[in-house]
């Protein structure tokens, strides 16, 4: 399965590129509605059609803001993705800053993996996102309710995919072992795995990636930049939310000074090694404005030799799960 067997078209933009919706629930810092209108804006105008968001972003209002944006557009030139697992609940106190997203509607989120929580929660999100359905719909993380996400999430869904409700089903985590045992146990379409796979991290194997060509099994990649050293490798970068370590630092800039040769940024090889893998079907990667969105879009469309991974591999710096693209 890939992105483009949803409808969002043949390009490389449209089919390998989702935009991160996260940032415009206000995650870490406040992002104004001009400000992710614009982002949004400039996504859409470099062909993007694939946008990924969950109640959990901003205790809705990633998915609020996402859907004023698409609002009048041709329904059938997107893909949105959203997520269960957490209800909405209104709130009495200022919830600002918890769990990350900053200047939120005051709501709480009460995690709920149940099968009516999750008709519940898919019902709510398309009333957020003002919209009939959604095409992707992934239970979200749930890393302490397998049995659970196993036994009720996962039936529900595939129910509301029997009837014709959403599109595809799946999971989205930060961790690898309990994506494999869905893979191998269930039908879903998709996984997202957010920051187990690229230069810096190899926790996803290629065995992970051989299950999920065999299953038929869409893997989307988000975290390339590792919440943003393989970005902007500056001391005050984070590396999988958390300053980063001296040892690190001094390896991300290395693997820079190398993409330099070939003129290739760091970003790009950083997106580009992830694209290399032919079992990914796409990126899921998250901006705060126009500008970044299109850093990011330049990013797809720069070309990394094969000569530059090679070398990176050869001085060890970067790890050993890539599976090429065929020839």
């Amino acid at each position: 399965m890939t992105l483009t067997t949803l409808g969002i078209g043949t390009s490389e933009i449209r089919s390998r590129f989702v935009l991160g919706c996260a940032p415009f629930g206000n995650l870490f810092a406040p992002v104004s509605d001009d400000d992710a209108f614009l982002a949004l804006q400039a996504a859409w105008d470099a062909g993007v059609r694939a946008f990924d968001t969950a109640p959990h972003y901003g205790v809705g209002l990633s998915e609020e803001r996402l859907g004023a944006f698409l609002k009048g557009r041709d329904r059938s030139e997107f893909v949105v993705s959203t997520k269960v697992g957490r209800l909405l609940v209104p709130a009495d106190d200022d919830v600002s800053g918890v769990e990350g997203f900053y200047d939120t509607p005051r709501r709480g989120r009460v995690l709920d993996y149940s099968a009516d929580g999750v008709r519940q929660s898919i019902e709510e999100s398309c009333e957020r996102l003002g919209l009939e359905n959604v095409d992707i719909v992934l239970i979200h993380d749930p890393d302490d309710v397998e049995d659970i996400a196993m036994n009720q999430s996962y039936p529900a869904l595939a129910k509301l995919r029997e009837q014709g409700v959403v599109r595809a089903i799946g999971l989205g985590m930060n961790q690898v072992p309990m994506l494999e045992r869905f893979v191998q146990r269930t039908e879903i379409d998709c996984v997202l795995v957010a920051g187990r796979y690229s230069l810096l991290n190899d926790d996803a194997q290629p065995s992970f990636f051989e299950l999920c060509e065999e299953r038929q099994v869409a893997v989307l990649v988000g975290g390339v930049f590792n919440s943003g050293v393989l970005a902007n490798p500056f001391p005050e970068a984070t590396y999988d939310y958390r300053p980063v370590e001296a040892s690190l630092l001094a390896r991300v800039n290395e693997i820079r000074d190398v993409c330099a040769r070939y003129g290739v940024s760091l970003a790009a090889a950083a997106m580009q090694y992830v694209l290399r893998n032919r079992a990914v079907a796409g990126v899921v990667i998250g901006a705060r404005s126009a500008d970044e969105v299109l850093r990011d879009v330049a990013c797809l469309h720069m070309t990394a030799p094969e000569a530059l991974f090679d070398e990176l591999r050869g001085r060890r710096l970067i790890e050993r799960n890539s599976l090429k693209t065929p020839s």
